[in-house]
């Protein structure tokens, strides 16, 4: 395995992932040793960090994450194979969806409560909830784990660049991004709104929900919003540099 900058020249970006993990930890978005993000590093695409078969979250190092190839069929074949699932889902979106530089999936507490309700859509009721107007689909044909067929058919939902989250029905959560900043911020706060939106939901009182108008005006402020993503995770870097520094080994 590389162990340093030097010997790899995605060793910046194994950083970053690494940082991701951590922090996805410390936030309790993962789930026991399940759970993937996945980083493309070739201009297509196909070639992907990920992370190693089964390590919790909260201990994954740079130095540890797979480099694969979407295209090669023998992936799951080699000594070292990501886990079947992760394979299935990540292969399939970095092979079919080039605009999907970065790719998280996590069956984080309330993504996976609103993905379980039979009207999965997330309502514009906040700013952080509006964020994601329009920018989401919904997937309503679980068919199981997600080995490659399965992934290669919730791949297919996410062709168009302006959808950034799959509410996975029945399963979870996926979002895309174009760095690791980027997604994991998106990340960040489509759970927060998801949770906004299930405890609104538990008072049992109408929505303030904002019209389309105000929402789609609030969404595209938003979308490229300066330096937000990034300022967000630099400082999530330092916080495990002061507590966690080992990540960048």
């Amino acid at each position: 395995m590389p162990t340093s900058h030097s010997q790899d020249p995605h060793w910046q970006q194994r950083v970053d992932l690494a940082a991701a993990f951590r922090s996805a930890a410390r936030l309790n978005l993962n789930e026991a040793v399940a759970n993937h993000f996945s980083l493309a590093v070739n201009d297509d695409g196909t070639e992907f960090l990920i992370n190693p078969n089964q390590r919790h979250f909260g201990l994954i190092k740079a130095s540890e994450l797979l480099l694969l190839d979407a295209n090669d069929p023998d992936v799951l074949k080699q000594p070292n194979a990501p886990d079947p699932t992760a394979w299935g889902l990540h292969g399939s979106v970095h092979r079919y969806c080039p605009h999907a530089r970065c790719v998280m999936h996590v069956h984080s507490m309330f993504s996976t409560v609103l993905a379980s309700l039979a009207d999965s859509r997330l309502l514009p009721i906040d700013q952080n909830t509006a964020t994601f107007y329009q920018r989401y689909v919904i997937d309503d044909s679980f068919g199981g784990l997600a080995f490659e067929a399965e992934g290669e058919r919730c791949s297919r939902l996410l062709g168009d660049p302006k959808v950034k989250v799959m509410i996975m029905g029945n399963h979870g959560l996926l979002v895309l991004g174009d760095s690791v900043a980027d997604t994991f911020n998106r990340l960040y706060y489509f759970e927060r709104s998801a949770e906004t939106y299930i405890r609104a939901l538990q008072t049992g009182q109408p929505l303030r929900v904002l019209s389309h108008e105000v929402a789609e005006k609030t969404a595209s402020e938003l979308d490229d919003y300066p330096d937000q993503s990034q300022r967000h995770f630099d400082d999530l870097k330092t916080l495990l540099d002061r507590s966690e520094p080992d990540y960048k080994e």
